[in-house]
């Protein structure tokens, strides 16, 4: 199974986000992500087998539990690897110092549980952010960035950890379908057996 570890803005921010984008999405010819795929991915898990699966939750409901709900908004923006040679498109996240610290942890706790549970995390060091759109070759972006720049969407609290499945090309237009499997709740212990 391919699988992520995510932080999914609610319904209204993604609303919001999704409005400013999608006057904006026939101005240039990226491959745009759906209202449907917008997260944060905390940890992505390119292949886990079905063995480990019973232990990966278990270690994801402890590792939400340790954390703190905390403020956040999707506001401003990016590109990676840079705006000169963009691959990737991303709006960023507007986070309190307290709240950039649980979001580490709770990243690091996600990944940490992958771990243990024997599931390779692809990916290298964790950079807060959600993919609004992919380019087929590097392209120079920096209007789009100075854009998303000024962009700032509704404030909410994270409070919930989501593992999500992605099956691959079985969404609209050929893109992922995503899956929610598991949501576990910030600052709440999971219950004993």
């Amino acid at each position: 199974m391919r699988m992520f570890a995510a932080v999914v803005p609610p319904e209204d921010a993604i609303e919001h986000l999704d409005e400013f984008l999608e006057v904006r999405r026939d101005a240039a010819g990226f491959r745009w992500a759906g209202a449907e795929q917008l997260h944060l991915t905390l940890a992505f898990l390119a292949q886990v087998p079905d063995r480990a699966l019973d232990d990966l939750l278990e270690r994801l409901a402890r590792a939400a539990g340790r954390r703190t709900p905390f403020p956040a908004r999707v506001v401003g923006g990016g590109a990676f690897p840079n705006p000169a040679r963009a691959r990737v498109l991303w709006a960023g996240l507007g986070l309190d110092e307290a709240g950039r610290t649980e979001l580490d942890r709770l990243a690091t706790g996600a990944r940490a549980a992958a771990a243990k549970a024997g599931i390779a995390v692809d990916g290298q060091r964790f950079r807060p952010h959600v993919t609004v759109a992919r380019m087929g070759r590097p392209q120079e972006v920096s209007d789009w960035v100075r854009l998303l720049d000024a962009y700032e969407g509704p404030g909410w609290t994270v409070d919930t950890l989501t593992l999500v499945e992605s099956h691959l090309g079985e969404g609209p237009r050929g893109r992922p379908r995503y899956e929610v499997v598991a949501e576990y709740p910030l600052g709440r212990a999971p219950a004993d057996p």
